[in-house]
């Protein structure tokens, strides 16, 4: 002790109150000697690194997007290419009922007229009744047809 006495009829207790707090954890500042040290952090720093990491986040998703649109645009050209090949085959002529889930071959004859055999084009002895083979196709169950082989 080093003797000096507190006059406690001088100490101004809401001038005191001022200085004090109830949760002293929601200061700003260390509020004693052994506290951890609270440094202000620079807000644009932290709005550049959430602005960058947002715009990675979102370049990525979109590069996700733009792949499963890549996607749909394949399926749907597909799509088209069975549809044109199925009414083809539909106006073709067929001596036969096609089964689903069997292959067959298209061929164009030399009047331009189409034809589906069950003879592939590596079948046909040395007299060929077309002018070109066109496709290997598969009856699939919804009837369209699926290309197996194209002639290109």
């Amino acid at each position: 002790m080093t003797g000096k006495k507190i006059d406690i009829d001088r100490l101004d207790l809401d001038e005191m109150k001022k200085k004090t707090t109830e949760n002293p954890g929601l200061l700003p500042y260390a509020h004693h000697s052994g506290s951890a040290i609270v440094k202000p952090e620079d807000q644009g720093k932290i709005t550049g690194r959430a602005v960058a990491a947002m715009q990675s986040q979102t370049e990525m998703q979109m590069a996700q997007i733009y792949e499963q649109m890549q996607l749909l645009a394949e399926q749907a050209k597909s799509i088209q290419a069975r549809v044109e090949y199925s009414e083809r085959i539909y106006q073709a002529t067929v001596s036969f009922e096609p089964l689903i889930n069997h292959t067959y071959f298209l061929y164009q004859k030399n009047d331009g007229t189409d034809f589906l055999s069950m003879i592939s084009p590596e079948e046909w002895g040395r007299k060929k009744d077309f002018a070109m083979f066109l496709a290997e196709v598969k009856l699939l169950a919804d009837h369209t047809w699926q290309i197996v082989r194209e002639n290109k």
